[in-house]
């Protein structure tokens, strides 16, 4: 290494400065090069070294432990809030029925792929955090939101099973484990103890197990899903309700002021309590990104639901020629499952700077559901 320095009894005299120059050679065990990244880890974990302990003192170490509790919350807290990706419905009822394609009867695909939901529901990274007493679960508010919508979509699943496709006509007999599913996924979603949500929607989803297997047997006859166009209408007016709902709550993140038509087109129809003939309805700011994360669960578990019932209604819906309105649902709900690059969930006025997640979900979500109503229709008239 090169040294400039100024000569000794040069300076100040008026003569030009003389500089000499001093070469040395470094020590090995001198470095100005920045540490590897091995070696920095090595650094890191020599911190938990209980002999760094004894030697820094108790408030040292107590705000160690303090800071990786921190960071270990944050960390989990962000894996645990991306959405489950979605799957492939019949690779999912094929895999359950032990690989045996003569077994995917009518019907295995929408038991299966409800069972499918329920188990993403309560096992997925970090598994059901809706109940959740304890960091990180309990201040995450996106992801049981999502599973909010999951489980509603999941319980207008179960009802219609027990209700309507499991059932010939009105007067036949309900479906012996249909009958334990069903009230089972209708518990409480927040009961961390005593019993848990949990342990009640895993009663269920063994119930609908049962119910699965029964259909795939060919000599239990008494294990029964009829696809028929009635059966699939009913479910789809629930679902135009739910859809309905959720495009209703997100579009009400800009405020809007809505005229009263309760009552319209019924002049002797009544209402229990009176409503003033306008009102003006917004979305509460820290309620906006629930909804949207609401409605997000919702569509997911409703895609794979939808997708289930193009394969066990093929027959019915080809004999009506709807098969493409129902994938054309399904495309339209696709959209709901986009990627979200924004770190927060925008809300925009309608035609300012920014973005709007709440409208462009709603945008989606009233598209599907215009489609939903004209494929009931379709079915009732065609």
């Amino acid at each position: 290494m090169v040294i400039l320095a100024e000569a000794p009894g040069h300076s100040g005299c008026g003569y030009p400065k003389v500089f000499i120059y001093e070469e040395f050679s470094m020590s090995p065990n001198l470095s100005l090069e920045r540490p590897d990244l091995k070696t920095r880890v090595k650094r890191l974990i020599a911190l938990y070294d209980p002999r760094i302990w004894k030697e820094k003192g108790i408030w040292w170490t107590g705000g160690l432990f303090l800071v990786t509790y921190f960071v270990v919350v944050i960390i989990l807290g962000i894996i645990w809030s991306r959405s489950p990706a979605t799957f492939d419905v019949h690779q999912n009822a094929l895999e359950m029925l032990g690989g045996d394609e003569s077994k995917l009867v009518t019907g295995t695909y929408t038991a299966a792929t409800a069972i499918r939901i329920g188990d993403t529901l309560l096992n997925k990274p970090g598994g059901y955090l809706t109940n959740d007493m304890t960091p990180p679960g309990v201040y995450l508010d996106n992801i049981p939101n999502w599973e909010f919508g999951v489980l509603t979509e999941l319980r207008d699943l179960a009802d219609s099973l027990r209700n309507d496709f499991s059932r010939a006509q009105s007067q036949s007999i309900e479906d012996k484990d249909l009958q334990v599913a069903q009230p089972q996924f209708n518990y409480n979603s927040n009961s961390w103890i005593l019993p848990s949500s949990e342990s009640e929607y895993k009663k269920g989803l063994v119930a609908l197990t049962r119910y699965l297997n029964r259909l795939a047997d060919d000599k239990a006859t008494d294990g029964q899903f009829f696809a028929r166009a009635d059966n699939l209408t009913a479910y789809l007016q629930l679902v135009e309700k739910r859809l309905g709902n959720l495009s209703q709550r997100l579009s009400y993140a800009v405020g809007e002021a809505n005229l009263n038509t309760d009552l319209a087109g019924d002049p002797s129809a009544r209402q229990s309590t009176p409503v003033p003939v306008q009102t003006v309805q917004k979305t509460p700011w820290l309620q906006i990104d629930d909804i949207f994360f609401e409605a997000r669960g919702y569509t997911w578990a409703l895609i794979h639901t939808l997708q289930a019932m193009e394969m066990d209604f093929k027959s019915v819906l080809e004999d009506k020629n709807a098969l493409v309105s129902l994938q054309q649902i399904i495309r339209k709900l696709q959209d709901t499952q986009d990627s979200i690059w924004s770190p927060l969930i925008l809300n925009g006025t309608g035609f300012g700077p920014m973005a709007n997640h709440s409208l462009v979900m709603a945008s989606y979500i009233s598209r599907a559901n215009a489609a939903v109503i004209d494929l009931r229709k379709l079915l009732e008239q065609g």
